[in-house]
């Protein structure tokens, strides 16, 4: 009695009557049932380069033309669409293919029924996949996952799928992605592809790309910038007289800072199983090179302390260190050099070996800074390209 006037009420009752929601909603069962879908990156959850494991929360749309879900308007007092428990319709049974866990995703229970038939399906889902995610190129590394979008069971014959909007739209649609967090999204490509396992049932489905860039803001600041001051100390450090004991300490001490700055920062670096990122070995390649510097100082302060267990300089090295290096490095008042290292008087060998000390110690330091400055223009022209490509 008190539904006999409700039009929702009698819409439902008409549709429900004889209703068989097992039933793929056509009938002809020789035409194939056309699924659009679209889809939204909302936002960007968690990237496991461990696990190899993207989380993202998008939102879904599919849409589908139900024969069995139809009336007209005008009996209906021109009611063109209701929402109707999910439950009760026929619903596609397309999944994801790279699904690795399910996520905590919004129960959303009805469904958009139009008067031709139009079922439309909207909800938002949190996404658990499976990605190939390459780290090497980390803090500034671009990844490209996959959601691929397929019928689990229906072949092409039963069930086919399109996109609901043009690919470029989908492609440059950020409209409703969050974009304050750490990943940024570049842009989503669609592509449709149908495939046989047995070269008898074909199957269709649609594969989204969706590439995200890292900002590497945080990491520039918090892991290469320290590391980029305490390579500049060390080579500071080369300005302290090589014949007194402050540089081997000096530098031992920076050593020793290294040392526990990548204790700091290794929970920070992302790991993987196969590889590792090019900034873990810049880290290394900098700690070689403070323990090259730091054994270049050792040597040469042994060097200059070398005469009082040992007679004069050979003839050979003073040619090779005294005239040949010399000119090499455009020295000038290459015979008073005993003059700038030292106020004291010394002996005739002690002054031979702290000149050859001396010489081996810019000719060093200077081969040292040139390999520093290829390595680090070779490095910072690396990450320039990947993250302005």
């Amino acid at each position: 009695g008190r539904f006999a006037n409700a039009t929702l009420v009698r819409i439902s009752e008409y549709l429900s009557a004889g209703y068989k929601k097992g039933v793929r909603p056509v009938r002809d069962w020789r035409q194939s049932t056309m699924v659009a879908i679209d889809l939204m990156v909302y936002s960007i959850l968690n990237v496991d380069e461990k696990n190899q494991v993207l989380t993202t929360y998008v939102w879904y749309r599919q849409q589908w033309t139900d024969e069995f879900l139809v009336w007209s308007p005008e009996d209906f007092d021109k009611v063109k669409q209701v929402s109707i428990p999910t439950a009760n319709v026929w619903v596609p049974d397309i999944v994801i293919n790279e699904f690795v866990d399910v996520g905590k995703s919004p129960d959303i229970p009805y469904v958009y029924v139009r008067h031709d038939g139009l079922v439309r399906n909207y909800k938002p889902i949190q996404v658990v996949t499976a990605c190939t995610l390459n780290i090497y190129n980390f803090p500034f590394d671009v990844q490209n996952c996959s959601l691929t979008f397929q019928s689990w069971l229906h072949t092409i014959n039963d069930i086919n799928i399109t996109l609901m909007r043009d690919p470029e739209d989908v492609k440059v649609d950020k409209s409703v992605f969050m974009n304050q967090g750490e990943w940024e999204l570049l842009h989503v490509l669609s592509k449709y592809n149908s495939f046989s396992l047995d070269n008898d049932d074909y199957y269709a489905e649609m594969k989204f790309n969706v590439v995200i860039r890292r900002r590497p803001l945080f990491y520039t600041v918090n892991l290469l910038l320290p590391s980029i001051f305490l390579m500049v100390m060390d080579i500071v450090g080369f300005y302290l007289p090589p014949d007194s004991g402050e540089r081997v300490s000096f530098k031992i001490t920076l050593l020793l800072g290294y040392s526990v700055f990548l204790i700091i920062v290794s929970d920070t670096l992302p790991a993987t199983a196969i590889g590792t990122p090019l900034i873990g070995v810049y880290f290394v390649v900098c700690m070689a090179l403070l323990v090259i510097s730091l054994t270049e100082t050792v040597l040469i302060v042994r060097l200059v302390h070398k005469q009082d267990l040992q007679s004069h300089v050979p003839q050979w090295v003073k040619y090779l260190v005294l005239e040949r290096a010399t000119t090499l490095l455009c020295m000038r008042n290459k015979h008073n050099l005993c003059s700038i290292l030292s106020r004291d008087s010394l002996l005739d060998i002690a002054k031979e070996w702290l000149q050859v000390g001396y010489v081996l110690d810019i000719l060093l330091f200077r081969v040292y800074l040139v390999a520093m400055l290829a390595y680090t223009i070779t490095l910072g022209t690396l990450w320039s390209v990947w993250q302005y490509a």
